[in-house]
């Protein structure tokens, strides 16, 4: 073997064994948050129909500067049995790559788990920086998925959700493997089903299949919706998709709410799902067991 090779191979050894040694920074799926960014005159009334239909409540809202540069937002945590969202309302223009974040995960080491992201596969694309009540960053995966990885100043301590919510995530078949085994590395995460031939009814088609890739670790579920992007709205604009109890139910406190059901309740495979869309844009999966 020629000396520059074996250079190159033995540094590539000693990088997937410092990888596959490297901590698991997360801290819990109870505080992995969807990011929701709504018009100012549009919180109050996205907070209200989000906890009357899921249940929990809202921190205070406050305002603050949650980026590097300066800007001015409303910011409040809601927090429910089935998934915790922070919402923004933003006074001012929202500074780029702000708002196009899908969600928020909490680690144990900020600058750790930023390395770690990036020997996995993803880029930064914001280096952290501190905010009113800890640290941030934003990496962005193979395919362009941008997360959020925060630490608190102050350890926060929330309860265990009753369902775990699904990260759902829509990706091209080019980028799909790609990002599945970067981030699955990096949160030592698992793939728990790989289902090449899901039914199309899952993205509101009368016929066909397409790939769905389930993922847990843990910062939660995470579902790689693999598609040619031929989809109908509201498909592909959900962030996530909240598990409840008693679908029909859910339903009708988001309609009593103020929120509108974009896709009616209807059986997938082993689960009955639908779409609502709250008040401020944000639209989310709902499903539940049959």
């Amino acid at each position: 073997m020629r000396l520059p090779t074996l250079v190159a191979s033995l540094a590539l050894l000693v990088s997937s064994a410092a990888l596959a040694e490297a901590p698991n920074y997360a801290v819990g799926a109870q505080y992995d948050t969807t990011h929701v960014y709504v018009a100012p005159g549009d919180v109050d009334a996205f907070v209200k129909s989000f906890t009357a239909t899921f249940g929990g409540q809202s921190t205070k809202q406050v305002v603050v500067t949650v980026t590097p540069t300066p800007s001015s937002t409303s910011s409040q945590l809601v927090q429910t049995p089935v998934g915790t969202v922070s919402v923004f309302g933003f006074r001012t223009p929202v500074p780029y790559p702000f708002g196009l974040e899908r969600t928020g995960y909490l680690v144990t080491d900020l600058d750790a788990a930023v390395k770690a992201a990036n020997a996995a596969g993803a880029a930064t694309l914001v280096a952290p920086f501190d905010d009113p009540i800890g640290r941030d960053a934003v990496v962005t995966w193979p395919g362009g998925v941008n997360m959020q990885l925060y630490w608190h100043t102050k350890k926060p301590a929330y309860a265990a959700f009753d369902h775990v919510p699904e990260n759902r995530i829509y990706l091209p078949a080019e980028s799909a493997d790609a990002f599945t085994k970067a981030f699955v590395r990096f949160a030592h995460g698992k793939v728990v089903s790989d289902d090449r031939h899901a039914p199309g009814i899952e993205l509101g088609r009368k016929d066909g299949t397409y790939r769905r890739i389930s993922i847990e670790s843990m910062y939660g579920k995470a579902t790689v919706l693999v598609t040619d992007g031929h989809l109908d709205w509201p498909y592909g604009t959900e962030l996530t998709g909240y598990e409840v109890s008693d679908l029909d139910a859910t339903l009708k406190r988001a309609k009593d709410s103020g929120a509108k059901v974009v896709v009616d309740a209807h059986a997938e495979g082993n689960r009955r799902a639908a779409m609502l869309q709250f008040p401020g844009g944000y639209v989310a999966e709902v499903h539940s067991g049959q």
